[in-house]
């Protein structure tokens, strides 16, 4: 079991009633909440004991697709730690963009260093990662506690990590007030069958065409003819490499695709809308003034009614497979994908998927209850995220109608739509066994939620660079087994 900080013992129905007083301090202004100290408040807050199941009196109930000849076999593993440098926070950019404290749950990251609530593609892109490849895409889940009920353990946040997320959030909203070069994708426009000799050609071009890309953005600042000094040149640049993309992936008496037609960019200026839409529809968003009164912390990291002792995964495993029915194209970069539903009370179960399982019983996965393993094996969460993409959006209004699961009997995608590598995120914690028995730990959530198993999920953006995507890709269609 992996502690977060030193241990504060304090009783549950003290911390209630201490709630019903707080004041909480967002944005310059203080919001007064109440909570009732009564014996009910003090019972509600735990997690129901019949929400836990015995995984060995399941029966196996996952159902792989078979694969198809043409299948894509391969996987491509991203070894980002496992929160090694204690990111937390409860914010959700891609459901509550802009609002601190949006998700009244605390959320657990690996990969970008940046995330919070005021992240855009451009933080995202200018930030570090805790990725040893260099991909700089965010990866955050709900946190795991350990909840005993009658005493607390805070979680303080590491002095040093908390440092360097305001130092961010700065940049941040720097970055914000700054135009941006904003170029066409490239990677997710390459067809599914690239010649296996042409890869170090589509790796060098792809490699310029980032590389030209970001030292126009580093012209900009200083530059007093955008037209002439930045995109001219990054445009004639960004053609000529383009055009040996062409070039390398052209097949005999096949009309080649013209990537130089990628090569034009444009300047988006800090005071442009967003052409995604505000994700109001079935997502996590809440009002602001809600989000940011649920969201008082009374201890670094504690939310009212999400306490106890966070659990950093023991493994986190994060591995982009291929269709079983075929080869699989790009995403393309700042693709948002959302798995799961946290707030599966409210929207009802369509987007709830089953998480929960066993180390040694991944053919048995739980949606509605907890899991209890047996000595020797470990709590693990599985969150594959939906893979067929439609083309052309990299977000949706409900932040998932642009990419969508693929039939769950066939594996096909439905018309208009393409498969793209599926994410697959694990998740093992090594919770005590007396622990899963008494029904003593719980996912964070919101509180209308109440710990419920059926709304675990799970958030991914894609920031990798188009070569690291490129060979991806190009793991998961050629059968490899990669990893970096």
């Amino acid at each position: 079991m992996t502690m977060t900080g030193g241990r504060h013992r304090i009783s549950r129905r003290t911390k209630i009633a201490t709630l019903g007083a707080a004041l909480v301090v967002t944005a310059g202004s203080v919001v007064v909440l109440t909570a009732s100290g009564g014996d009910d408040a003090a019972s509600a807050d735990g997690v129901d004991k019949s929400q836990f199941v015995d995984i060995t009196t399941v029966q196996p109930n996952v159902k792989a697709v078979k694969k198809q000849r043409q299948a894509s076999r391969g996987t491509f593993t991203v070894s980002c730690g496992r929160n090694e440098n204690g990111h937390f926070n409860s914010d959700n950019f891609i459901a509550q963009p802009g609002v601190a404290h949006g998700a009244q749950h605390l959320h657990d990251y690996v990969g970008n260093l940046s995330t919070n609530a005021e992240s855009t593609n451009q933080s995202l892109l200018a930030a570090g990662t805790t990725c040893r490849n260099g991909d700089k895409s965010t990866y955050f889940w709900p946190v795991l506690r350990i909840d005993k009920g009658d005493a607390e353990v805070a979680n303080p946040v590491d002095p040093q990590a908390q440092a360097q997320q305001e130092q961010q959030k700065a940049a941040d909203e720097q970055i914000k007030e700054e135009p941006r070069v904003q170029c066409p994708d490239v990677a997710s426009k390459i067809d599914e069958e690239v010649p296996e000799e042409a890869q170090p050609q589509v790796d060098e071009a792809l490699a310029q065409v980032e590389q030209v890309t970001e030292d126009a953005e580093k012209r900009l600042p200083g530059s007093t003819a955008v037209d002439a000094e930045v995109l001219g040149p990054l445009t004639e640049q960004r053609k000529q490499a383009l055009d040996r993309l062409t070039q390398a992936v052209a097949k005999p008496g096949v009309q080649p695709v013209d990537f130089g037609a990628l090569a034009p960019c444009a300047i988006k200026q800090p005071d442009q809308p967003s052409p995604i839409g505000d994700g109001s529809e079935n997502s996590e968003k809440e009002d602001p003034a809600d989000a940011q009164a649920g969201a008082h912390a009374d201890h670094a990291n504690e939310l009212p009614g999400n306490l106890g002792e966070i659990q950093r995964p023991e493994k986190v495993e994060l591995t982009f497979r291929g269709s079983p029915v075929g080869k699989v194209r790009a995403m393309p970069k700042f693709l948002r994908v959302l798995y799961g539903d946290a707030k599966v009370s409210t929207n009802g179960p369509a987007n709830a998927r089953a998480s929960w399982t066993c180390t040694g019983f991944e053919d048995k996965v739980q949606l509605q209850t907890y899991v209890v393993c047996p000595e020797g094996s470990k709590v693990k969460r599985l969150h594959d995220f939906p893979s067929c993409w439609d083309g052309r959006n990299t977000d949706s209004a409900n932040h998932r109608t642009h990419i969508v699961y693929p039939d769950p009997a066939t594996g096909k995608c439905a018309r208009g739509f393409k498969a793209v590598p599926q994410l697959r995120i694990s998740l093992t914690y090594d919770i005590p066994r007396d622990v899963q028995v008494n029904g003593q730990y719980a996912v964070d959530s919101f509180p209308q939620e109440s710990h419920n198993p059926f709304s675990d999920h799970d958030d991914f953006a894609n920031v990798m660079n188009q070569r690291i995507m490129n060979r991806l890709v190009w793991c998961v269609n050629r059968g490899k087994t990669c990893r970096e």
